[in-house]
């Protein structure tokens, strides 16, 4: 294996796994971007991102660039002298610049089959469709979005229950485990990049928070899918006297009635089709319960219609 000399990329949690594979495999990390730290928690301080925070740990010199767009930016890339640059989760458009400036090019790490789920949120809308498989893919960067050639791609079927959290983690470690073989392959000239091609293209969009408001005229297993899609961010909801309470949890079972109906003591809600009981649930403010916890505080009775 050839010492390469890298840059890495990244912010969100799902990168972490790729950098420290690269921080154990003996090629150098000359340089780890990510984007600025941003204020966070309730005292609103400034937090670095996952990414940032585990290079401090291992000593990695870290740039913050609010964006790449710039010359003076794009020259101080390019005077890093890479081979290549591996990118995951990171965040912000590559100039082209930017992306000619490594050797070898710039490689990214994406939690789907592309090209379906090409975008920000591969992992929520593979849940959110109810697709049967995910996996992971390697591509060499282009200018596009999400769109260059493939050089490498794992399918494994979705998990069970998976929520947006555990199924990224799943697959940041299938990621890392892919990483090492293509950068020597891209090195050693192995590589075999083939194109996407459009056809099964889709997007996924990035969320706002409305997206997470539930529907019980919808079928039960759809808002089951939207609870665990949306989990963490923006997480799903529904409104009960003008208090906003986040589902947390929930599971489809069997039952019937008027949507949005409670159909009894276990806080088990109705839905356009099936049932839905919410397992976990947490009022604006308030510590996290379990649905029938929260129902005997607010003392609900069966055939009460939720919002």
């Amino acid at each position: 294996m050839a010492r390469l000399r890298l840059a890495f990329m990244g912010a969100a949690a799902f990168a972490v796994p790729a950098l420290d594979a690269l921080a154990a495999s003996g090629h150098e990390i000359a340089a780890v971007y990510s984007q600025p730290p941003r204020p966070a928690g309730r005292g609103r301080k400034e937090r670095p991102t996952p990414v940032h925070a585990r290079a401090a740990e291992l000593g990695l010199p870290v740039a913050t660039p609010a964006s790449l767009k710039g010359v003076a930016e794009q020259e101080t890339f390019a005077a890093l002298r890479l081979d290549a640059a591996v990118v995951a989760a990171y965040g912000l458009l590559l100039p082209p610049p930017v992306l000619a400036a490594p050797r070898l090019g710039c490689i990214n790490l994406h939690p789907s089959l592309l090209p379906r789920w090409r975008g920000a949120a591969p992992a929520a809308h593979a849940i959110l469709a109810g697709d049967g498989e995910t996996g992971m893919t390697i591509i060499a960067m282009d200018a596009g979005l999400d769109t260059g050639p493939i050089l490498a791609q794992r399918r494994v079927p979705m998990p069970p229950r998976a929520t947006t959290a555990s199924l990224e983690a799943d697959l940041a470690v299938l990621g890392a485990a892919m990483l090492l073989e293509v950068l020597d392959a891209v090195d050693e000239g192995r590589a075999q990049p083939r194109p996407q091609g459009e056809t099964g293209a889709t997007y996924a969009s990035k969320f706002a928070k409305d997206h997470g408001r539930l529907d019980w005229a919808r079928p039960a297993d759809a808002l089951d899918r939207v609870v665990r899609a949306l989990s963490p961010w923006p997480g799903a909801f529904f409104d009960l006297g003008g208090t906003t309470v986040k589902v947390l949890a929930a599971e489809p079972v069997a039952g019937s009635g008027a949507p949005g109906t409670l159909l009894d003591r276990g806080m088990t809600v109705a839905c356009g089709e099936g049932a839905l009981r919410l397992v976990e649930v947490q009022r604006a403010g308030k510590p996290a319960t379990d649905g029938a916890a929260f129902l005997r505080g607010l003392r609900l009775e069966p055939g009460a219609v939720l919002a």
